[in-house]
C-alpha cells in the first residue's frame, strides 16, 4: 500500500509544483502528511468492499482482508460449506423481532450467511447463540479479529 500512497503523492505533488512555488508545494506535503492517515483507511475500505464483492460469487470459502504490519493482503480462505444445525428440542424459533439495521450490514450479514450456506435468518441466530455463550464455552480460534488504526 505504501506504493499506492507514495505514487498518489507524487502525482498530486507535481501538479501543485505546476501550479505554485516552493511555499505552494512545502504547504502541499505537509498537507499530504497529515491526510496520509485518512487516505490508508480509505483504501482499506475498498479492499474490503472489494472481498465482500468477491465473496458474494464464490460458491465456497471467502475472501479476507488482512493486515501484515501496516499492509493489507487480500486472502482466500477455503472451507467447506458449514451444515445448518437443527433447533435444539423446544426451540420453535416462533419468537419474532423487527430489527431495523444500516443497509451496508444487511448486506454483510446476507454475504457471510451465504458463504456458510445458510439463512440470513439462521446465521444472526446462531451468531447471537455464540454471543451469549460464556466465555469458557466458547469455541477457540486462531485468528485474530479486530480492526487497525493508523
Amino acid at each position: 500500500m505504501e506504493l499506492h500512497i507514495d505514487a498518489i503523492k507524487r502525482d498530486v505533488a507535481g501538479v501543485v509544483a505546476a501550479l505554485g512555488d516552493e511555499d505552494v508545494v512545502e504547504q502541499w506535503r505537509r498537507l499530504a502528511d497529515a491526510v496520509e492517515p485518512s487516505l490508508r483507511l480509505r483504501l482499506i475500505d475498498l479492499l474490503s468492499e472489494a472481498a465482500l464483492s468477491l465473496n458474494s460469487q464464490l460458491d465456497i470459502g471467502h475472501v479476507e482482508v488482512r493486515m501484515a504490519g501496516r499492509d493489507p493482503e487480500l486472502v482466500f480462505v477455503d472451507e467447506p460449506p458449514a451444515r445448518e444445525e437443527p433447533p435444539a428440542p423446544g426451540d420453535d424459533l416462533s419468537a419474532r423481532i423487527t430489527l431495523r439495521l444500516p443497509e451496508g450490514l444487511k448486506a454483510s450479514l446476507e454475504v457471510a450467511a451465504a458463504r456458510e450456506a445458510v439463512s440470513t435468518n439462521a446465521w444472526i441466530v446462531r451468531a447471537l447463540a455464540r454471543a451469549l455463550e460464556p466465555r469458557s464455552a466458547r469455541r477457540s480460534s486462531n485468528r485474530l479479529q479486530g480492526y487497525a488504526r493508523s
